[in-house]
């Protein structure tokens, strides 16, 4: 007899009071196999038992079973700054088994994510990663924006409410108060009645604070005027006694008192241009931008220099141990979550670009730092006990003297000189002297009173300052976002627009730069369009309820949230558009 009981999906019994099973309808094929054997032992002869047992065992998994998963004690979030997806298999060939190729052998790889908004900045995109929200939702409309209602600039976490924490500087006067909706975190705190833990680390502080949400116990980035790791009064008066000892060992100025050597043989880099190029930023103190990177001469500018050495990727993963060690995560009796972002890839792109020895070398030596934490997780957390993600905020463009000696298309945008010329154009044609405030993030910021005192007409100033932009060679569209809908613009740049136009952060005129053209100057490299250099992103499940594979088809990062909370069965955050990755699950 088969009948449903409470707390278990199915209850078996043989008649028989000594014969009574209880057990989940995932184990249910097991269990009816062995009291069907059970029961046929006792009515039929030899012959036909044994062969009923035959039967029950070829049509049993036992290889396969399934098991109750149940839910992780931790998840953790890892976030590359500038992490191209190619960069997954460029260096394959010298990565080890422990690290990106562990993930990729057992874990699930979605190999076509995009990000799905313009620009393709750092804040933007952690925020993306976290609340499955776009700018447009979100309202982290950049790094930073013009904020028209107060007349001035706003930096992303900015927060003069607030007071840093752990140093004498203003570099913790951030928080997560710009963000308009909620993150995972926000909602695993949420689900567990605010019993469990929620902690971001990063170098960058929008890369702690962001991704950790409004109700995160805690945030920690990094303070290159005394190379400590600090925090804000918005989380806590003073820092843990941990943090304290972590800042007392002094890692920052240990590392910078020695050289950045080549981890391995020089002849091994074989997916670099050579060294010493001059479209290479040089480190401060150093003559050229060439292997040994002799860091004592860095001299009092030392511990910012830190940020863009392979050290620096070092030291967050060791923080992001202690945290897990100390904060006793993944313990706390519910799904804990730990936020990392990676940023000394981002300073070290920016300064080297993709096809140097420097991003060679860094990703080698972060791909040995990832899989120690990966080992420090199985002895720590368990492995099978923690589901984690890897992914990155944004991408890069190769850098424009480097296509150049390639024969490749690409150019320098001056923000500067566009500033400068039009509003020459304004003045000299409109009489306009005021209407031009600033061009941030590829967008004009205008101040319309000085039309309505002249009594020009804005939607026609707006056509003449739109076929300025469009005129120059190194534009490729310019529209105003009140007609972006009429506008002639592929779909997908379009939606992309939409996405990343907050209406109270944003421009009122926006320009896409021809492809392979960035606004970096002369050394380095940057960010920030819609193309697949920058929009392209790694994104990998690994963990408790991941299965093992590959998927082609488009994903975006907004999905990822949408998936994570799917898993651990949460809400999805407050402005989350994206779709499940049903696939990634086992």
């Amino acid at each position: 007899m088969l009948t449903k009981v409470k707390h278990y999906d199915f209850i078996f019994s043989l008649n028989s009071s000594e014969h009574v099973f209880y057990c989940h309808s995932s184990h249910s094929k097991i269990v009816i196999n062995f009291i069907l054997y059970l029961y046929f032992q006792k009515k039929m002869n030899r012959k036909v038992r044994f062969l009923l047992i035959l039967f029950f065992l070829s049509t049993t998994s036992f290889g396969q079973k399934e098991s109750y998963n149940p839910q992780p004690k931790l998840v953790i979030g890892i976030v590359i700054d500038q992490m191209r997806w190619d960069y997954l298999f460029r260096y394959s060939n010298n990565y080890s088994e422990l690290g990106f190729k562990r993930l990729q052998r057992e874990g699930f790889s979605c190999d076509n994510t995009l990000i799905p908004y313009i620009p393709t900045y750092t804040a933007p995109g952690h925020t993306s990663i976290y609340t499955g929200s776009v700018p447009s939702i979100n309202g982290i409309a950049g790094n930073d924006w013009y904020d028209a209602s107060i007349k001035s600039n706003m930096y992303c976490t900015e927060d003069n409410t607030v007071q840093t924490v752990g140093s004498a500087s203003n570099q913790g006067k951030m928080s997560p108060r710009n963000l308009l909706v909620t993150t995972i975190g926000d909602e695993l705190r949420l689900k567990s009645n605010f019993k469990n833990k929620v902690i971001g680390i990063s170098l960058k502080d929008r890369g702690a604070i962001l991704p950790a949400g409004h109700a995160a116990n805690a945030a920690y980035w990094y303070d290159d005027t005394n190379g400590s790791w600090i925090s804000s009064t918005y989380y806590q008066a003073q820092l843990p006694d941990w943090v304290k000892k972590v800042n007392e060992n002094n890692f920052p100025e240990k590392s910078m008192a020695k050289d950045w050597n080549l981890l391995l043989p020089l002849n091994k880099y074989t997916m670099s241009t050579a060294d010493d190029q001059k479209y290479e930023a040089k480190i401060s103190g150093e003559s050229s931008p060439t292997f040994p990177h002799v860091l004592s001469k860095t001299g009092n500018k030392k511990l910012s220099a830190f940020k863009i050495t392979p050290f620096a990727a070092t030291y967050t993963f060791n923080m992001a141990k202690d945290a897990i060690t100390n904060e006793h995560l993944g313990k706390s009796g519910y799904t804990d979550m730990l936020t990392v972002s990676i940023s000394s890839t981002d300073y070290m792109g920016h300064a080297f670009g993709p096809n140097s020895i420097e991003a060679e070398d860094t990703y080698l030596r972060l791909d040995k730092d990832f899989g120690d934490f990966l080992t420090f997780l199985d002895n720590s957390v368990g492995k099978g006990n923690y589901v984690l993600f890897l992914t990155a905020d944004h991408g890069a463009a190769h850098v424009p003297g480097f296509l150049e000696e390639n024969k490749i298309n690409s150019g320098n945008f001056n923000s500067s000189t566009l500033t400068t010329d039009l509003k020459k154009m304004l003045s000299e044609q409109l009489g306009l002297n005021k209407t031009l405030i600033k061009i941030q993030n590829n967008q004009l910021y205008i101040d319309p009173s000085e039309m309505i005192e002249l009594k020009k007409d804005k939607a026609d100033v707006e056509k003449q300052i739109i076929a300025f932009l469009q005129g120059r060679a190194d534009i490729a569209y310019a529209f105003s976002f009140n007609d972006l809908g009429a506008a002639t613009l592929p779909e997908v740049i379009k939606t992309n627009l939409i996405n990343g136009y907050n209406p109270k952060r944003s421009g009122q005129i926006g320009f896409i730069l021809n492809p392979g053209y960035i606004g970096a100057g002369s050394t380095g490299t940057t960010h920030g369009s819609w193309n697949p250099y920058d929009s392209h992103i790694p994104l990998i499940f690994y963990g408790n309820g991941i299965k093992h594979g590959t998927l082609n088809r488009e994903t975006h990062m907004t999905d990822i949230a949408a998936t994570i909370t799917a898993l651990l069965k949460t809400q999805m955050p407050s402005g989350c558009i994206g779709k499940v990755i049903t696939e990634a699950f086992k």
